[in-house]
């Protein structure tokens, strides 16, 4: 009963005696947290002052380095200005040395012009006075004397000239005339040229329009193709039962020809047989090419031929002129000038050789382009044919001025081969281009009435006024009108020029 009533009693003091300890340990603990708290107050306080001491004494640093280098930059900004001023200053000082220097040559100069001034216009009156004294003891005025003087010499000096001019042109022209007949008849007689006739555009004949739409194929397969592998047009239009075929180059118009006239043989016409006829085609107008430039040069009797050279005369076999054939014209033109060269007494088969290769260079003109006269020179000359052979072919057009008689034989020949009747065509823009540059060039002299062009341009008959040009200036004048026709226009054969001076005089009876 004790034993529970301490326990009883016990209980509740513990308890008190408990809380009191808690609490007392409690406020001990707070209290030595407040002093801790204080301590790291001061501490904190204390590490901010010297941080901001340090700061402080680094920016003061910081501050006197850059006050240092800014002084410093400027002193020397301040050296470089006070050199310059310097410079500048001397500068200065030789710009007004030489001011000076320039007036007193300006003065100077200025000195010697009056001086100059007054020495001309004494000399020119000095002059004066003579003249005025020579005119009042001839009792002619000096001027009208000296033009009335020339202009007798003038006319008297043209007069004889045109005299001497006239008399020596009608016996030269009359000599020349009478020579170059002879022997252009004897020439042209002789001579058996085969006339050729060929057209410019290549049609093929189909057996019915039918093969048309074969040729073009399904949504133009084959057309596409064939001129792919080609290189030519086809021409597909409304004439019944052909098509034609389009290219510049003729040798590539022929190869096209021929295979399209194989495909149309055969029938059976896509990409692959089209590749076909094409090969075959190419290897046929090669051979022909070769056959054709050795049948050319057995023609005209030549020899020692370079390959290369046969194969570009045998290319001229698909190439016209003005609708002349090329091949045919050189192979004419080489006999006319053989036998114009055993007529004057020049080497016919140095002649004939020149004016074989004459127009080589439009075998390859359209590929290297410029003058073909001078291209052929150029392959003559690097295919090792002979310098004058060389020299005939780049003279026959006068792009070079002809130095030997075999370059004026082979002008001559390639004259007379064009202008044969027959031998070439001319459209009809050309023609009347022709014809009005002709009447515009002679209509330009002074003193000319009308000029009409007659005989497709050969003749051109001036009709001038008989008042402003006299019988001697009617010849002076066609020659001249013919020096200009030689200089700027290019036509085969001669033009011939009359000067027709007519003085009608007319009154009525009243």
């Amino acid at each position: 009963m004790n034993t529970a009533l301490i326990a009883a009693t016990g209980g509740p003091a513990v308890l008190a005696l408990g809380v009191v300890a808690g609490r007392m340990w409690q406020r001990r603990s707070l209290g030595r947290a407040g002093e801790s708290s204080d301590f790291l107050v001061r501490q904190a306080r204390q590490e901010a002052q010297r941080l901001l001491e340090r700061s402080e004494a680094e920016g003061r640093a910081h501050a006197e380095a850059y006050r240092e280098r800014a002084e410093a930059s400027l002193a020397h900004r301040r050296v470089e200005i006070e050199s310059q001023e310097n410079r500048l200053g001397q500068r200065e000082a030789t710009l007004e040395q030489r001011a000076s220097n320039l007036a007193q040559r300006e003065a100077l100069i200025l000195e010697r012009e009056r001086e100059v001034d007054a020495g001309r216009s004494e000399v020119t009156r000095l002059r004066e006075e003579a003249r005025a004294a020579l005119e009042s003891l001839a009792g002619v005025d000096a001027k009208a004397a000296r033009e009335d003087l020339l202009r007798r010499v003038e006319d008297e000096g043209r007069r004889e000239a045109m005299v001497i001019m006239r008399d020596l042109e009608t016996k030269a022209r009359e000599e020349a005339d009478r020579r170059a007949r002879r022997i252009l008849t004897t020439t042209v007689q002789r001579l058996a040229s085969e006339v050729v006739a060929e057209t410019t555009v290549a049609s093929v004949p189909l057996p019915s329009d039918d093969m048309k739409g074969r040729i073009i194929g399904r949504d133009g397969r084959n057309i596409r193709a064939f001129e792919a592998i080609t290189g030519v047009n086809i021409i597909v239009d409304d004439t019944p039962d052909a098509v034609s075929l389009s290219a510049f180059e003729p040798v590539r118009r022929e190869v096209a020809r021929l295979a399209l006239e194989r495909l149309v043989a055969d029938g059976r016409i896509h990409p692959a047989s089209i590749e076909d006829a094409y090969e075959k085609a190419r290897a046929e107008v090669e051979q022909s090419v070769r056959d054709a430039g050795e049948w050319a040069i057995l023609e005209v009797g030549l020899s020692r031929v370079h390959p290369e050279l046969v194969n570009l005369l045998g290319r001229l076999k698909y190439r016209l002129s003005y609708g002349q054939n090329v091949l045919h014209h050189l192979i004419e033109a080489a006999k006319i000038a053989g036998m114009l060269a055993a007529e004057i007494g020049v080497d016919p088969d140095e002649a004939r050789r020149a004016a074989f290769l004459h127009d080589i260079g439009k075998a390859v003109s359209h590929e290297l382009g410029g003058s073909h006269a001078l291209v052929g020179a150029e392959i003559a000359r690097r295919f090792g044919e002979d310098p004058a052979i060389v020299h005939g072919i780049e003279a026959h057009h006068n792009e070079v001025e002809p130095r030997t008689l075999t370059a004026v034989i082979v002008q001559a020949a390639d004259a007379v081969s064009a202008s044969r009747p027959g031998a070439r065509r001319e459209a009809v823009e050309a023609y009347v281009r022709r014809l009005e540059r002709l009447e515009e060039i002679a209509g330009g002299f002074p003193g000319v009435d009308k000029v009409f062009a007659m005989q497709a341009g050969r003749e051109v008959r001036v009709v001038v006024d008989p008042g402003t040009i006299d019988d001697l200036g009617a010849h002076d004048l066609a020659r001249r009108i013919s020096k200009r026709f030689e200089e700027e226009l290019q036509y085969p054969g001669q033009i011939q020029v009359t000067v027709v001076r007519e003085l009608r005089a007319t009154d009525y009876a009243r």
